[in-house]
């Protein structure tokens, strides 16, 4: 390694600390003082210390919401990656191995679904026709539809580079089609699929819009929806608000942290071959 890339090395990865580190030291800071001092909001350390007192006060606002409020996230996203795994693997692998008039067809489909927007009011009535507006259900759903189409080109180029040969051999012994994905391809979709989990798991967990439109009441709160819960139109208590948003965001972490190498892995493992 030359010097000029140690250097640039060292100024990317100050770099990164001042973009990624900061703003978390001044959430918890700000978590941890009293609402008066939490007001400033500047970098200076609490005169007193009032994480716990705060993480309570968190926890205990309006009869526990925060914990029904992490009950219908994880609800809502394990439903929701689970589906788009197991969905999104078998469409991208029906449409890198079986050539047919309509592979071009749903392929456009899928595409558009990453392009074209969601459209918030039209989806509304559909919920509304089929029964499932305000319900965890059509919150699953409206996931899905929002996170296939990623997890249908995500599968369809990684099962791109799995030599046919595999599939043709299950065929010589004997197996079924359903037997050649579930016992010989999809095993070998594993860096695709933990890539996949933990992208789409932290995209559903942290989502604000979608719950906020489609998933009104109490009764259906999310994670991020409980940061109304301190701030009004004409007061804001800055030191709870900061300790729920660090109590929000500490899960999802936690998770890219430990499964980094492996997102990064998956997502170049399928670049090879489209």
């Amino acid at each position: 390694m030359t010097r000029r890339q140690m250097v640039s090395g060292l100024i990317a990865t100050l770099s990164a600390s001042v973009i990624f580190i900061l703003p978390f030291i001044f959430i918890f800071l700000t978590a941890t003082k009293n609402s008066q001092d939490a007001a400033d909001l500047d970098f200076a350390l609490p005169g007193v210390w009032h994480l716990w007192e705060n993480l309570t006060a968190v926890v205990q606002a309006r009869n526990y919401m925060l914990l029904l409020a992490y009950f219908n996230s994880t609800t809502i996203t394990v439903c929701a990656v689970a589906i788009m795994v197991l969905c999104g693997a078998m469409i991208g692998y029906l449409l890198q191995r079986r050539s047919s008039s309509w592979n071009k067809i749903i392929y456009a489909m899928v595409m558009l679904g990453l392009i074209v927007p969601p459209a918030v009011v039209p989806t509304i009535w559909v919920l509304q026709g089929i029964g499932l507006f305000k319900t965890i259900h059509g919150m699953i759903l409206i996931q899905v539809a929002y996170g296939l189409p990623f997890s249908v080109l995500m599968y369809k180029n990684f099962v791109a580079t799995i030599p046919r040969d595999l599939d043709e051999a299950a065929i010589i012994d004997g197996a079924k089609s359903w037997q050649i994905f579930f016992k010989v391809i999809l095993p070998l979709l594993k860096p695709a699929t933990v890539t996949l989990i933990v992208v789409k798991s932290i995209a559903v967990f942290n989502d604000f819009t979608h719950p906020l439109y489609y998933l009104p009441g109490r009764e259906n709160v999310t994670v991020q929806l409980t940061l109304y819960n301190f701030q009004s139109q004409f007061e804001t208590q800055y030191n709870l608000l900061f300790m729920n948003i660090l109590l929000v965001t500490i899960p999802p972490l936690i998770v890219f942290i430990f499964f980094n190498r492996q997102i990064v892995a998956g997502m170049t493992a399928g670049a090879v071959k489209g």
